[in-house]
C-alpha cells in the first residue's frame, strides 16, 4: 500500500500577540474537527466552513507563525492566511507552494501547486492545471 502526502511550509511574520490569536483559532478548529467540540460564537464566520480541511499545523516561533503540513489542507490554510492578512495587514501578500508525493511510484502521485494570497483574493494553480493548459 502506498502512502500519499501533500507538504507545505510557510512562515507568517506575525507579532507574539498576533501569533497567540492565530494559534487559539487553530486550536479551536482542531478541537472542533477532532473532538466534535462546537466552534465558539467568536470564531470567524469566513473560516467556519474550512475546519474540515484544517489538517495543517500552526506553531508560534521567534521568526513568526509557522504553518506546515504533510497531509494537505492548503485550501483551508489559504483562507486562514487571508483572514490574518485582513485582520493584521502584516504584508501585502503571502505566497507558498505545496508538493504531492508518495511512498511508492504511482503515476497519479506527484505534482504540486502554488498559492498567492492577498486580503481580497486567493489565486492558486496546480501543476496538473498548468500541464492541461499547455496541452491545449
Amino acid at each position: 500500500m502506498a502512502d500519499y502526502f501533500t507538504n507545505f511550509s510557510v512562515v507568517l511574520p506575525l507579532t507574539k500577540k498576533q501569533q497567540e490569536y492565530a494559534v487559539e483559532l487553530a486550536n479551536q478548529a482542531d478541537r472542533h474537527r477532532c473532538d466534535d467540540e462546537p466552534l465558539p460564537k467568536t470564531f470567524p464566520e469566513e473560516l467556519r466552513d474550512e475546519t474540515e480541511g484544517w489538517t495543517f499545523e500552526t506553531d508560534a516561533g521567534s521568526d513568526g507563525l509557522w504553518l506546515h503540513s504533510q497531509y494537505g489542507g492548503q485550501e483551508s490554510v489559504c483562507a486562514f492566511i487571508q483572514h490574518l492578512l485582513q485582520k493584521y495587514e502584516f504584508a501585502p501578500a503571502v505566497a507558498f507552494e505545496w508538493s504531492h508525493d508518495c511512498s511508492k511510484p504511482r503515476t497519479d502521485a506527484y505534482g504540486g501547486g502554488a498559492a498567492f494570497i492577498t486580503s481580497t483574493e486567493i489565486e492558486t494553480m496546480t501543476t496538473s492545471e498548468w500541464l492541461s493548459k499547455m496541452a491545449h
